[in-house]
């Protein structure tokens, strides 16, 4: 009998965000595949759980991933986390989750806290649809061209950003989106969790994107009907 893969759900921030579900399965499965084992530790600690930890990121999923199949397929079941939040959103658990699928094996979700539901829920901007798309381009070019893309889309967008780039960023979502009304999420659950709402103009005009510090959720609202979605500039 094969194990199973669990994609557990840790903290974005508030160390106390997690369920009594995922804590059952970090306890009682073989390993804990972890992006960044040092992080997981002092989330293991902190409750009191022994289970041993293996890395699984990026550099070394290539030659991991045959390892933790082979584990599973001899009856061991592994739980995948990341360093925070949901595994296998914008991280390197889709190609472990993958290949489990292919072998088979069972996967099963453990949800929990998640940054882009977070920061959607609280944004006040529109819930019932909305597109993910991930980090923005650090490049001016991809970002624009992004964004872009994006012009006609109506439904309420999330993405993650810097804040050390947030002021370019908003100028650029300015020029290819307009100003459309947009919501900041930084560091959220956490002491130092600060939000800022308005326009894109407003936020600019305030100079309050220069008091973002940290891990950021965008939420920028859709295009309208009959609104021009892009400013005058990139319209002459």
């Amino acid at each position: 009998m094969t194990g199973s893969l669990y994609i557990v759900s840790t903290p974005i921030g508030n160390p106390d965000d997690i369920t009594l579900r995922a804590l059952s399965t970090l306890k009682t499965v073989a390993a804990i595949a972890a992006e960044d084992p040092q992080c997981t530790q002092a989330l293991l600690a902190r409750h009191g759980i022994t289970t041993p930890l293996t890395s699984y990121h990026n550099e070394n999923m290539e030659e991991k991933i045959p390892v933790l199949i082979q584990r599973m397929k001899e009856g061991q079941s592994i739980a995948l986390v990341s360093d925070a939040g949901t595994p296998a959103i914008v991280d390197p658990g889709a190609r472990l989750i993958h290949e489990a699928l292919k072998q088979n094996i069972p996967v099963v979700s453990v949800p929990g806290p998640s940054a882009l539901l977070a920061a959607l829920t609280a944004s006040n901007l529109p819930g019932e649809a909305f597109v993910f798309i991930g980090p923005l381009p650090s490049q001016p070019a991809a970002c624009r061209k992004l964004l872009r893309a994006l012009r006609p889309e109506r439904r309420t967008i999330v993405g993650f950003g810097s804040s050390v780039r947030l002021s370019a960023t908003l100028k650029t979502l300015r020029a290819e989106l307009g100003n459309r009304r947009i919501a900041v999420a930084c560091n959220l659950t956490t002491p130092t969790e600060r939000w800022i709402r308005g326009t894109i103009d407003g936020i600019l005009h305030a100079h309050t994107a220069q008091a973002a510090r940290g891990e950021l959720t965008l939420v920028i609202e859709g295009a309208r009907p009959g609104r021009k979605n892009r400013s005058k500039r990139k319209q002459n």
